[in-house]
């Protein structure tokens, strides 16, 4: 009798505990109708949410509405966590098979999906570079809360990736003056992706008519609200876990009648959500990915197989880690 083929395996990333991470392999299941199977080019690490897991400092008040959308396991661990992957469907509908495609998915070099959770890559747009899809999206939803407009002064605290992408997208309003503000000066070069000014907090320009908070630091919520003129709108989209926040209210917060709006992408801004769907606003994002400029956000490939080993030096702080990307071993 001819010899039965093996069955196919995938290998993933779990965390399984405080700062520990490590490779597990799963046999994959028979490809169910209406489902892409997909071999994995590239995936993130997003660092903010990520480190959070990998520390285990996700609150347990938000186990479930943190669980990402294909998570295997139950925080706090061990869990099978991310959502920026890219790849290429080997099976699965002829209307997907050889498309590279977006994907919400944690880092696995092979995986299955239903065909309409896909999204395929715009025309001209990098597979690598479509990684920052989720981090686009935040952005994008960012500015949106913002609602920031031409001619405005817009400050964004924090120029890790989110920052710099909301920097990116702010800059493109016609005659705005858009700062990137960060305690690192090293931290420049991404507003010169962006494509727009760079101040450490002392030397940041006051009286702005939008402020974007994405450091994670709270030290970083108060240097937005000092930034802010009168009436103006601070945009939170710091997520800080487990970890206490304390804000100064009691200067000129009253006085001065500021507005602190919360951002987080699980939901459409509200200023969009009767019109965008949660497809037509991840196929905006891939579309603003069309600018070889960003690829500088990105950093050197960490393969797969040394993913667990090297997660310690990427979450750790001063690290300089904007978008960390992961590199996968061709079928």
């Amino acid at each position: 009798m001819p010899e039965a083929l093996a069955e196919p395996v995938s290998t993933a990333l779990w965390y399984v505990g405080v700062g520990r991470a490590e490779l597990r392999r799963q046999a994959l299941p028979t490809l169910a109708d209406g489902h892409c199977r997909v071999r994995m080019l590239h995936s993130a690490i997003s660092r903010g949410t990520e480190s959070l897991v990998f520390a285990g400092r996700v609150p347990e008040r938000e186990w479930q509405r943190m669980r990402a959308p294909h998570q295997e396991g139950d925080f706090p661990f061990p869990v099978k966590y991310g959502y920026a992957a890219v790849g290429v469907v080997e099976q699965g509908p002829e209307s997907h098979v050889g498309r590279c495609v977006f994907a919400l998915h944690p880092h696995q070099d092979v995986f299955d999906m239903p065909a309409d959770a896909l999204t395929i890559l715009p025309p001209g747009l990098p597979p690598r570079r479509a990684v920052l899809a989720a981090n686009m999206e935040t952005a994008l939803n960012g500015v949106w809360d913002g609602a920031a407009g031409p001619a405005d002064r817009i400050a964004v605290v924090g120029a890790g990736v989110v920052g710099a992408l909301v920097a990116y997208l702010c800059g493109r309003l016609p005659g705005a003056c858009v700062t990137l503000i960060d305690i690192d000066p090293a931290k420049k070069a991404g507003a010169e992706t962006a494509g727009v000014r760079f101040a450490t907090p002392e030397d940041a320009p006051r009286d702005c008519d939008v402020v974007f908070h994405a450091s994670g630091h709270p030290s970083g919520l108060d240097a937005a609200l000092d930034l802010a003129g009168d009436e103006a709108r601070i945009v939170e989209l710091s997520w800080y876990g487990a970890q206490g926040v304390t804000a100064h209210f009691g200067g000129a917060f009253h006085s001065r009648r500021l507005q602190l709006v919360s951002s987080q992408v699980g939901q459409v801004s509200p200023s969009r959500r009767p019109r965008f769907s949660y497809s037509r606003r991840l196929e905006a994002a891939l579309g603003l990915l069309r600018d070889e400029r960003l690829d500088s956000l990105l950093a050197r490939d960490i393969p797969l197989n040394a993913l667990p080993a090297e997660l310690p030096r990427v979450f750790a702080p001063g690290s300089g880690v904007l978008a960390q990307t992961i590199s996968y071993p061709p079928a």
